[in-house]
């Protein structure tokens, strides 16, 4: 079995270090690993085999042996959206991670029910989704922001794209900017309000864009979007 573990810190090849306190239990307690087993290190510069070259119970030194991938391209997708329960929000952070979304930015709206997120929850979430997913980089998680102050804080370089229930329009690939980043807005779970519909709406190069003829939940809802537009943007 392939064990891969998120490292932040620079890695030297030959070098050694110790595992954080999580992946100490997580190696010796739940996998069971022996001294001399091999494991895999990655972080945003590539991806490591080390060797296990101390072990107790407590105390797990890895060495650095040899780089096996190297870092990737971030993905040009974000996802903006608003908070939910904390359930189906958990899942969204799990699944927006294994679909290569680089930025989770949560959003409150007139209709959000939920005001805070626990961001240490969130990001074990994204750094376990990223270790399951054979992905190098989790994505980053922003602080949460009002609706109307994340769309008047959007650039040139940003292409917003609006996931709307009201809309009959299927995502087509023309409606994609080369090379602009492609942030995916999803609402709360009573929709977004008239007035801030005008607002979404009013942004330019915003298409707006059907999921499905059905009503989804928020975390189908996501997986839906991200999909699409990672499918019409292959190309690009």
């Amino acid at each position: 079995m392939n064990i891969r573990l998120y490292y932040p810190n620079s890695i030297v090849e030959n070098s050694t270090d110790l595992l954080s306190k999580e992946h100490t239990h997580y190696v010796v307690n739940v996998m069971r690993l022996k001294r001399g087993s091999s494991i895999n290190l990655f972080n945003k510069e590539g991806e490591w085999r080390c060797e296990i070259i101390f072990l107790d119970k407590d105390r797990v030194e890895v060495k650095f042996l040899e780089k096996i991938k190297q870092s990737n391209d971030l993905s040009k997708i974000e996802l903006a959206i608003c908070l939910i329960k904390k359930s189906p929000m958990e899942t969204i952070f799990q699944k927006a991670t294994e679909l290569g979304v680089k930025k989770i930015i949560p959003l409150i709206s007139e209709r959000t029910e939920i005001k805070e997120l626990n961001y240490d929850r969130a990001k074990k979430i994204v750094i376990e989704a990223t270790e399951q997913s054979n992905q190098l980089i989790p994505p980053e998680i922003s602080k949460t922001i009002k609706l109307k102050d994340f769309i008047s804080n959007l650039n040139n370089s940003t292409q917003l794209f609006f996931a709307d229930v009201n809309s009959k329009n299927n995502l087509k690939q023309d409606d994609v900017k080369n090379g602009k980043t492609k942030s995916i807005l999803i609402g709360p779970e009573g929709d977004f309000s008239p007035a801030e519909r005008e607002i979404i709406l009013a942004n330019p190069n915003t298409p707006p864009f059907s999921l499905s003829k059905n009503i989804l939940r928020s975390d189908t809802a996501v997986i839906s979007a991200i999909s699409l537009v990672n499918f019409v943007n292959k190309d690009h």
